[in-house]
């Protein structure tokens, strides 16, 4: 069992009760936090361009990263005091898949915020049989049966059918397995012994870093992704790819991007680890507050070379609330990018429980586990108590209304039952969900060699 890192006591005392400035000053004043070039890292840029983080005593560096492989090797080994991280990434560190580390996270950056983009070849392949609306127009959601055509053609040809994906642990690679395996088209299966994701697979998928994903399409290295913005729109101002699906399709309102931080920073600097995250809540309100209003302002910031460094154009379809899909086909998402409403920054257990259940079900997760090491191994990670505490802090000083904050939470949303394939999802019963997805481990099924057993 993975122990908790914090008692109530203990945060009442350090992070969130009546103490002294001293005892509440920042332990450390000067951080360095990584970042990927994606959209969603707007909370550091403007709690770095408002002056939030200096409000709270922090003076920061903000440091974009290769990819995300570089990133967490860069918190674990100090080189970062924290980043702009996958939301899988402290979960996966923290069981040891891949790296292992304890990695935990008091604050959620997002939800929502990626996309499926294919390549022209394929679109042209799917699109007759993608039902019309009364305007021609291709209906949403589009489901994953309409690549069979593009499959069998690839086949007869001789070629793989290749996906890209950020990272093994990314909610894009979740994302991209869900939307195929709901249209039947089975992702492939990890193995202790064989990481390649690819045991099985109709649909090969492998790492991309997120920037280079235009390029890696337009080169036919892939014929698909699935990324974070601006790198989806990128594809359609290219004229190379189509967005087929929004993760608003897939699996919606769950936690994208996390501040990602090593557990032992958190236990000796909680100070430090209350004003980040009080500087990145107002961050996050500021981007979402009176509909929106701030986004083009956001716009203009995070399209500068040391931050996204996208032409404002590309960002502005997402983070305005529209989305283009096939060029001109432009429709109003205005949750596409949510950064405070709907309790967005709350750690939620059930969201990662969610991210655990689909690393068991495609066997990053080699073994069967218990529904109380599901929900025990989420919340030794998302530390909902540290949000709270620093979240308290911003209502007492004004700075926040209390309303905007899920006090007193289990820490479980309600039972999801919107996603694609219509599965509903209680985090509270977690084997029961992954033995009622139709592709994917179950019960103590393993996978040796190429076969699934059990």
């Amino acid at each position: 069992m993975i122990r908790k890192l914090f008692t109530t006591t203990v945060l009442i005392a350090a992070l969130g009760g009546t103490v002294s400035q001293a005892d509440t000053f920042p332990e450390v004043e000067d951080l360095t936090l990584g970042f990927i070039k994606l959209t969603d890292m707007a909370p550091l840029a403007i709690a770095y361009e408002k002056g939030f983080f200096e409000d709270e005593g922090l003076f920061v560096t903000l440091e974009a990263q290769a990819n995300w492989k570089v990133l967490l090797d860069g918190v674990i080994d100090g080189n970062l005091h924290g980043a702009h991280m996958l939301a899988g990434q402290p979960l996966a560190a923290t069981i040891g898949f891949g790296t292992s580390a304890h990695i935990v996270t008091p604050f959620v950056m997002d939800l929502n915020g990626n996309a499926t983009t294919v390549s022209n070849e394929v679109w042209e392949l799917m699109r007759p049989a993608i039902p019309s609306d009364a305007e021609g127009k291709p209906v949403h959601p589009i489901s994953a049966a309409a690549l069979r055509p593009a499959l069998e053609a690839f086949a007869s040809q001789g070629r793989p059918f290749n996906m890209g994906m950020v990272f093994p642990v990314s909610t894009h690679n979740f994302e991209l397995r869900y939307w195929l395996a709901a249209g039947g088209v089975h992702p492939g299966f990890y193995s202790a012994d064989n990481i390649s994701s690819q045991i099985g697979a109709e649909a090969l998928l492998s790492v991309t870093p997120p920037p280079q994903m235009p390029a890696t399409l337009e080169a036919g290295t892939i014929s698909g992704y699935t990324v974070g913005e601006p790198w989806n729109q990128q594809a359609v101002a290219m004229g190379i790819g189509v967005p087929v699906a929004t993760d608003l399709d897939i699996f919606p309102m769950r936690a994208e991007k996390v501040l990602g931080l090593r557990a032992d920073f958190v236990e000796e600097n909680p100070n430090t680890v209350r004003a980040l995250t009080r500087a990145l809540i107002r961050a996050t309100i500021w981007l979402d507050e009176d509909d929106n209003a701030n986004r083009e302002e956001a716009v203009q910031i995070i399209s500068r070379p040391n931050y996204v460094g996208a032409d404002a154009e590309v960002l502005r379809n997402s983070m305005t609330g529209t989305f283009e899909f096939e060029a001109g086909d432009v429709r109003p998402v205005p949750d596409f990018n949510v950064f405070s409403r709907y309790y967005a920054n709350y750690p939620y257990t059930s969201d990662a429980v969610w991210y655990l259940t689909q690393m068991r079900r495609w066997g990053q997760i080699t073994q069967a586990q218990s529904d109380e090491w599901f929900i025990e191994t989420a919340q030794s990670v998302f530390l909902s108590d540290l949000f709270e505490a620093a979240a308290q802090s911003l209502v007492d000083d004004g700075l926040a209304p209390a309303g905007m904050f899920p006090f007193g939470s289990d820490g479980f949303r309600d039972v999801v039952d919107h996603a694609i394939d219509g599965v509903p999802f209680d985090a509270r019963q977690p084997n029961a969900y992954i033995d009622s997805l139709p592709i994917g481990l179950k019960g103590t099924q393993i996978i040796v060699g190429t076969e699934v057993q059990g």
